[in-house]
């Protein structure tokens, strides 16, 4: 009987390990990708519920209708990196739609000063929060969170709170006789092939670009790090202060870009415009941290959750859902989604 158990214990021990490193590859898988499983769960009962949801069309208009999303996603990404927040993303964007259509409607400008006094904007918003945060000391949520407040008051008084169009009456009494240049349209409107939309365009060139620079240059390196601990990496030699303004610079800059894209696309300035896209994109660049097992801010990661949020509300319109279910509907998902990964990835760590 001696000779018996260790022959039992050795033939057995092989096959109890080989399923115990499959399990442990199957939570791996999942903790990677389980957003996107979850995703590719929503497409395929979307598509069996309405068929038309798979149309090429339908697919760019979500992918159109998310890009500016992701794109003020991409920016808070950046300043998450950088152990920071910016909340003002979304009323950089409104004020950058507003400041185009001021030059072209009533500064009778073209599309390449409408362009630049775009980004100009972005800059010095992105130059204010930086100062706040790095000279003031404010904190990152409250610096940003005034910028917000001061973009959101500022936009309105050049019209007395009208939006811009033209034959807009002014508060002086003078009326908006500029028009929108065909050019300067054609950057929201226009389709490559007559299929690909220029703004899905510019955000796949942007997310390609700022991938590259995060993960494979010194910048990037210097502001994960400065994310993970800013006082070691002070120490090492990094001019943190300089990074963070950087980063912030960065994420207006983006933002005020989705802004000019926006005005491109509706052919006016909407003072409404820009706001309601700051929980959309935080909701993007946080749910980023789930994917491919990331937990850290990472762009391709903020692209997916703008997709999965664009699925989800695109899905559930052709479906006739009710307004007022949307966000609940699309908050219990991300929940459940995001629950489901990081507890996955919390087993896999506790086999290790």
């Amino acid at each position: 009987m001696r000779s018996v158990t260790p022959t039992l214990a050795s033939e057995d021990s092989p096959a109890r390990y080989a399923t115990a490193r499959h399990r442990r590859r199957l939570f791996v898988a999942l903790e990677r990708a389980g957003l996107l499983f979850v995703l590719a769960a929503l497409v395929v009962i979307f598509t069996v519920r309405e068929p038309a949801f798979l149309n090429v069309a339908n697919l760019f208009s979500i992918l159109q209708a998310v890009s500016i999303v992701a794109l003020l996603g991409i920016g808070v990404t950046i300043t998450l990196a950088a152990g920071g927040f910016d909340l003002s993303v979304g009323s950089v964007a409104a004020s950058a739609q507003m400041a185009a259509s001021y030059v072209l409607v009533v500064w009778h400008g073209n599309s390449w000063e409408a362009v630049l006094a775009c980004l100009a904007l972005g800059v010095a918003a992105g130059l204010f929060n930086g100062v706040l945060i790095t000279r003031l000391h404010v904190p990152d949520q409250l610096a940003t969170l005034g910028t917000l407040f001061l973009l959101a008051g500022l936009q309105l008084i050049p019209t007395g709170g009208r939006s811009l169009a033209t034959g807009t009456i002014l508060p002086d009494g003078t009326e908006a006789s500029g028009t929108f240049a065909a050019a300067f349209l054609a950057l929201g409107r226009a389709r490559l092939f007559e299929v690909v939309p220029v703004p899905v365009l510019v955000l796949l060139v942007l997310t390609v670009l700022v991938s590259a620079v995060m993960g494979s240059t010194r910048w990037g390196r210097a502001i994960y790090a400065i994310g993970g601990n800013e006082t070691a990496a002070r120490l090492a030699g990094a001019p943190t202060a300089r990074y963070r303004v950087g980063a912030y610079v960065a994420s207006a800059t983006i933002a005020a870009l989705g802004g000019l894209l926006i005005a491109a696309r509706v052919g006016r300035g909407d003072v409404s415009a820009g706001h309601s896209l700051l929980l959309d994109a935080v909701a993007a660049a946080l749910v980023g941290y789930a994917v491919w097992g990331a937990k850290r801010p990472n762009v391709p990661g903020t692209v997916v959750g703008a997709v999965f949020v664009g699925v989800l509300l695109n899905g559930l319109t052709m479906l006739n859902a009710p307004y007022y279910l949307q966000d609940f509907i699309k908050g219990a998902l991300l929940v459940v989604a995001l629950a489901f990964t990081f507890s996955v990835g919390r087993r896999t760590q506790g086999r290790d």
